[in-house]
């Protein structure tokens, strides 16, 4: 990567408001989700949705880890994302069980939960980091995860799905687990950010990865909500 034109700024500040930016279509697409009277039927599926994302976490830092070990010699921020992504693996690892876990709880089969394909924006929003990842540069999913672990829903919104669907508490078990977690995570992340000798190009790769993972997520929420039929 350039070593010209170092970032000398708050980075988790700059990242931050270019992800405010597109912001609004993410929590658009959730509170049309929330506000949906169908909601009881429809939490199943976001959890399937949920599910097909976070299984990739662990895979995708790994995947960066491995890809900053290979350059760390000659660039410092590989040298500091590899510790990081060491440090954050085992905090992510066994979500997507978790998110299982829930599934049974409603009544959903495990084994035909993971049959099921993801949808092509699912994969797509996954497939992206990978690209960057492996031919540009690993900083770049630090944009993706950004997104993922800095926006939290809050224990008041579990409280309220319980209420409206009717389903047990045990079926939200990894979202509160996610509202008490993700916040400190962030800070992590934040921290990690301001301490990086981030390029112009590097601090830019992050930015497009948070907002089109931004956008395709709330693609993903609207395209569930929308070709619903209540076969699944």
């Amino acid at each position: 990567m350039s070593s010209r034109s170092v970032v000398t700024t708050a980075e988790s500040r700059r990242l931050r408001r270019k992800i405010e930016l597109v912001l609004p279509d993410l929590i658009g697409a959730s509170r049309r989700l929330i506000l949906d009277p169908r909601i009881a039927e429809l939490y199943p599926e976001y959890l399937f949705t949920v599910h097909c994302v976070i299984r990739a976490s662990v895979p995708l830092m790994e995947t960066a880890r491995k890809r900053a070990d290979e350059l760390a010699a000659e660039d410092a921020v590989s040298a500091a994302l590899a510790p990081y992504f060491e440090e954050h693996i085992p905090e992510e690892r066994d979500h997507d069980e978790w998110l299982l876990d829930d599934l049974e709880v409603l009544g959903k089969d495990r084994s035909s939960i993971l049959a099921r394909p993801p949808s092509p924006t699912v994969a797509g929003a996954v497939g992206a980091q990978y690209y960057w990842i492996l031919h540009y540069h690993p900083v770049a999913l630090l944009g993706y995860i950004a997104v993922l672990e800095g926006y939290p829903p809050t224990i008041e919104l579990m409280n309220d799905l319980v209420d409206r669907t009717g389903y047990s508490r045990a079926a939200f078990r990894t979202l509160i687990a996610h509202a008490e977690l993700d916040p400190g995570h962030r800070q992590e992340l934040d921290t990690l950010l301001d301490g990086l000798p981030l390029t112009h190009e590097q601090s830019t790769v992050m930015g497009l990865s948070a907002i089109a993972s931004v956008q395709i997520l709330a693609l993903a929420i609207d395209e569930l909500r929308d070709g619903f039929d209540g076969a699944q």
